[in-house]
């Protein structure tokens, strides 16, 4: 049984690894720093630990999406960051695709009807 968990544990987490970076960029059209994403996206149901979301910021500001500046007017140093113009467009690219990927996948599904396809 605990083999069978550590499976689906696996599997929900491949799952949700992909959908957290259109999340974070969905949230940065307006500057923020880490931990203000993290509260963000949480309160809207999308949890991302500090570990996961750190490098993430990282790796898409290397690649070019995002936009980075520190803020040190207050007693703690924040680094913000936001979508920069090719952040913008590969954002709305990947908005595109997620909504063929979800339309597709519930065709495959049959989210509307309730039913798996195969139990008829």
């Amino acid at each position: 049984m605990s083999n069978t968990k550590e499976h689906i544990d696996k599997l929900m987490q491949e799952l949700r690894r992909g959908t957290i970076t259109i999340g974070v960029l969905s949230q940065l059209s307006e500057p923020q720093y880490g931990y203000s994403l993290v509260t963000s996206l949480d309160a809207q149901g999308i949890h991302v630990e500090p570990g996961t979301l750190y490098p993430l910021l990282r790796r898409l500001e290397k690649q070019g999406l995002l936009d980075s500046k520190w803020d040190t007017n207050e007693s703690r140093p924040r680094k913000y960051y936001l979508l920069s113009e090719t952040g913008k467009e590969v954002y709305d690219l990947l908005v595109v695709e997620w909504q063929q990927i979800v339309q597709n996948l519930g065709n495959v599904i049959d989210i509307k009807g309730g039913e798996k396809n195969g139990d008829d």
